[in-house]
């Protein structure tokens, strides 16, 4: 009977509480409320939402731009490769691979030429299988400027005549012995570059090049006994040279390092390198001839980019060859190495 009469005061008492909360809420509803800037801010914000969505919907529906085309090849000016070289036992192995660094770049001419009184078999060989376009030239180094036994390779400049005659085809005063036969004619626009055949370019130096209006420069790695040497660019111009050795040269450049347009070189004719130049002076002594060191044109980057490199392919050791042809088991000459 207690148990009952418990149940029904606890009772009670929850429906007199939820009456009483139920008469706070009615009255609740009908006072002023501030949360309508609330309300207002939530809905602007589900409005630019969906807006956004649409936007989007939009975009995907629009078809893709066109991508901007690169210039044709035909409309990019020419790059006038200039490479001496030298029969040697790694001759073919520097040719190969620089023929194969060139046939990556678009509107290449590469003007070969060799140390010798007429073309070889060998390199013609090679510039016929290269794909490349090319003009063979020769032109044999006097014998007192070449090299004697025993000498390091910096006493006497070298590839002085091969370049003059590539210089001088560019000209127009002939000389090809094979390929391209006919020169560019006047007012070709155009890029010349001196390659050796052992150092190492990347593809993009060839870009960085491509548009010189006179004489445009960048830095060489691995040269000068540093790890690299070139230009020093303040506000986009050339005012000084990193290097160590000799740096009051009027061009302490390496030839690697630097290319010319090819209207510069018809307008001055008689510009070419001198044989006699003494040591580390024979890039002045073209360029003097060409443009005043505050008119360079700094690339890579107002050159702090470096895209070539100054490598040399060791000699390779040949005591194993030479005591197998004592004995007459020397390797097969009749195949090309």
């Amino acid at each position: 009977m207690k148990l009952k009469l418990k149940l029904k005061t606890v009772f009670l008492a929850y429906f007199l509480v939820s009456i009483a909360g139920l008469l706070y809420a009615l009255v609740q509803l009908g006072q002023p409320c501030d949360c309508l800037p609330s309300l207002r801010a939530a809905a602007e914000q589900l409005r630019q939402k969906d807006l956004r969505i649409s936007q989007l919907q939009a975009d995907l529906r629009r078809p893709p731009p066109v991508p901007a085309q690169p210039p044709e090849p035909e409309a990019l000016p020419t790059i006038y490769v200039i490479t001496p070289t030298y029969a040697r036992l790694v001759q073919k192995a520097e040719l190969v691979r620089l023929s194969q660094t060139l046939s990556l770049v678009p509107r290449v001419h590469w003007l070969l030429v060799e140390d010798a009184e007429g073309p070889t078999p060998l390199v013609s060989g090679l510039l016929a299988a290269s794909g490349l376009l090319f003009t063979h030239l020769a032109v044999l180094t006097p014998k007192a400027q070449r090299l004697r036994e025993g000498e390091p390779g910096w006493v006497r400049p070298r590839g002085v005549e091969q370049r003059n005659k590539a210089l001088d085809w560019l000209r127009g005063r002939g000389g090809a012995v094979g390929g391209e036969k006919d020169p560019p004619p006047p007012g070709t626009q155009g890029v010349v570059y001196f390659a050796d055949d052992d150092n190492t370019y990347s593809r993009e130096l060839f870009k960085e090049m491509r548009w010189t209006h006179g004489v445009s420069v960048w830095p060489v790695g691995l040269v000068g006994g540093l790890r690299f040497e070139g230009p020093q660019v303040q506000d986009g111009r050339v005012v000084g040279f990193h290097t160590a050795w000799e740096p009051n040269r009027p061009f302490p450049l390496d030839m690697a390092g630097f290319a010319v347009a090819l209207p510069l070189l018809f307008a001055k004719p008689n510009a070419q390198f001198d044989a006699t130049a003494p040591r580390g002076h024979l890039e002045s002594s073209l360029l003097s001839h060409l443009v005043d060191p505050k008119d360079l044109e700094p690339r890579a980057a107002n050159c702090t980019q470096v895209l070539v490199w100054h490598t040399r392919t060791e000699k390779p050791k040949m005591k194993q060859e030479e005591q197998l042809q004592r004995q007459g088991r020397g390797s097969d000459p009749a195949i090309e190495v």
